[in-house]
């Protein structure tokens, strides 16, 4: 089956969509973007995900030309087009050409990977970068294309056998993984580094807080965490769009826990999968038409 993205106001096959050399996201790392997860034909928080973007295009002064209203009926266009249920999506942003004043606009929808089942029975391991998140740097904080430093970081946690890595500040306070947000569970409370530390404000680290509250889980999102209360933490979980919420049950050598998923992680992964079922409930009909395909 051909697979079709959205570009500038059009849906192509992939194969035939381009970008301009001079692209300023080429360029010079000029672009933002959002990564999110389609369960039964919806994308969970879409509207979340649209919000965030846009916070981020006036945060960075981006000059784009994409409305929120024409990425939502990209969205939906092209998870009908491609016939998707359980999906990866994601947009991108950028000013486009630095010889134009055309902004670039991509929508892609893909299947959702195959993540490893034993992710979330048994736990991930995670290794610890020497790279260093730093306050002020607008590629800390947002989701820019400046990823090569957290693409690397992943690369040294494969290497090693891990399926993360975590960062710390300059200062040695805990902030996120490369590609997730990151959580502590000390005493029955759950504990997640302040979003200036900075971090990304991850759509399901969002719901993962309005879970604890809504099940009278404490839960805190206020104070900076240090290597020390990592490595006393009783559990560990990271949260993405994508992969929902792994629990981690290595750091390094060190074993959190007991080495297996702990019950504050098993309730908050249960809660989210009840959570993402039930936002993206809507009845759907076969995704078989093909009336709009280019």
């Amino acid at each position: 089956m051909a697979e079709y993205v959205y570009l500038n106001g059009r849906v192509v096959p992939f194969e035939e969509a381009a970008v301009s050399v001079f692209d300023a996201g080429l360029l010079h790392g000029a672009s933002i973007f959002t990564t999110m997860r389609a369960h039964n034909g919806i994308v969970f928080r879409l509207d979340r995900h649209l919000a965030r973007l846009f916070d981020t295009v006036a945060l960075l002064g981006l000059q784009i030309q994409a409305t929120p209203q024409e990425l939502r009926q990209a969205v939906q266009k092209l998870l009908k087009v491609n016939e998707l249920r359980e999906a990866r999506v994601r947009i991108t942003l950028t000013p486009g050409s630095v010889r134009e004043s055309q902004a670039t606009t991509i929508v892609t929808a893909s299947p959702l990977p195959e993540y490893s089942a034993q992710w979330y029975t048994q736990g991930i391991g995670v290794v610890v970068t020497a790279f260093k998140q730093i306050p002020g740097d607008p590629s800390f904080g947002y989701k820019t294309g400046c990823y090569l430093s957290r693409v690397l970081a992943r690369q040294e946690a494969a290497a090693k056998g891990a399926e993360e890595a975590l960062w710390f500040t300059v200062s040695n306070r805990l902030a996120e993984a490369c590609f997730c947000n990151v959580f502590l569970v000390q005493g029955g409370e759950v504990f997640t580094p302040p979003r200036d530390t900075p971090v990304l404000p991850g759509i399901v680290r969002e719901a993962v807080l309005e879970l604890c509250s809504s099940r009278n889980i404490a839960c805190h999102d206020d104070r900076e965490l240090t290597v020390r209360e990592m490595l006393e933490a009783e559990e560990v979980f990271l949260t993405s769009s994508c992969s929902g919420v792994r629990p981690v049950v290595r750091i390094e050598s060190h074993v959190v826990g007991n080495e297996k998923p702990g019950s504050v992680t098993r309730r908050i992964m249960d809660a989210y999968q009840e959570l993402l079922k039930s936002e993206c409930a809507k009845d759907h009909e076969p995704l078989t038409d093909r009336e709009q395909t280019p």
